[in-house]
């Protein structure tokens, strides 16, 4: 399989393969920043066999200094994606309400925990009735899985190593928008502005809708923001969950080796002692 294919799956390949003897695991993880619940989303309709499975309380960890998203843990991640019937080795597909960050954090946090068999629908919820597929309500009971969380599947960055990239190692991404990037709007966080050295690239400019260009293009516009295969790279965004599709967004590029900062500002801003820089480059 190509890398696409090894990361994403259109709507209607997906129906054959949900109507195969042996389906993929499903994951509904419709989810917004300021609500409604993504869970009332889920009851009134989705995709047949889906489970929901919540980005806040079970992909990622309590909200505090570590950041608003922080990594969950293992064992009740493990929990979670058992409850929701995902099995050691088995595929899973993830999707959202259709813009695709929400899923890129569930798929980025499933191959952190070692689970490589995990694609994104492309176009979310929204694909899939656009298609005219069938649709199914209220809550669904999987067989649990047994699926075993390993950390590690993927590289991580804490402040001290974000940093370091940013300053000397190689290129990291701010993929917020321009004007929360230079401090002019601050519309979640306590303090405006980005991580010294980082270089702007919003995520409307490598993905729309939920669906990305091919892997030459994106390589050609992360090249335009420094991004060279000798070059380290990672990403950061508000509190990780659009970074996380910026990761994602590198995996099609060919950059596997693409980092998260998973704290992001919300991480970066918690210690009054880290430096904020504003304006529209760092540094430069």
């Amino acid at each position: 399989m190509s890398g696409t294919e090894d990361l994403l799956v259109e709507a209607e390949p997906l129906a054959a393969e949900i109507g195969a003897a042996d389906p993929p695991a499903l994951l509904d993880v419709r989810w917004r920043l300021t609500g409604p619940p993504g869970r009332d989303d889920y009851a009134a309709e989705h995709l047949p066999g889906a489970v929901f499975v919540d980005l806040d309380g079970a992909l990622c960890g309590p909200p505090g200094p570590a950041g608003r998203h922080p990594l969950p843990d293992p064992a009740a991640l493990q929990a979670a994606l058992r409850a929701a019937g995902v099995r050691a080795g088995h595929p899973v597909v993830v999707y959202d309400g259709g813009d695709g960050m929400s899923a890129a954090r569930a798929w980025w946090t499933l191959r952190w925990a070692g689970h490589r068999a995990v694609r994104l629908l492309s176009g979310g919820f929204p694909a899939w009735i656009a298609a005219g597929l069938p649709t199914s309500t209220g809550e669904e009971s999987p067989r649990p899985g047994d699926v075993v969380v390993e950390p590690g599947g993927l590289p991580v960055l804490d402040a001290a190593t974000a940093a370091r990239l940013a300053a000397v190692d190689g290129v990291l991404l701010d993929v917020r928008a321009a004007p929360r990037y230079r401090g002019e709007h601050e519309p979640v966080d306590p303090v405006a502005g980005h991580v010294p050295g980082a270089v702007n690239l919003p995520a409307d400019e490598y993905v729309a809708q939920g669906r990305f260009p091919a892997g030459e293009v994106l390589r050609d516009r992360f090249a335009a923001a420094g991004v060279t295969d000798a070059v380290p790279v990672a990403a950061y965004c508000g509190s990780g969950v659009t970074a996380a599709q910026a990761v994602l967004a590198l995996h099609l590029a060919g950059r596997s080796d693409a980092a998260l900062y998973v704290g992001s500002w919300s991480n970066w801003v918690a210690d009054p002692e880290r430096p904020v820089a504003t304006g529209p480059a760092s540094d430069a």
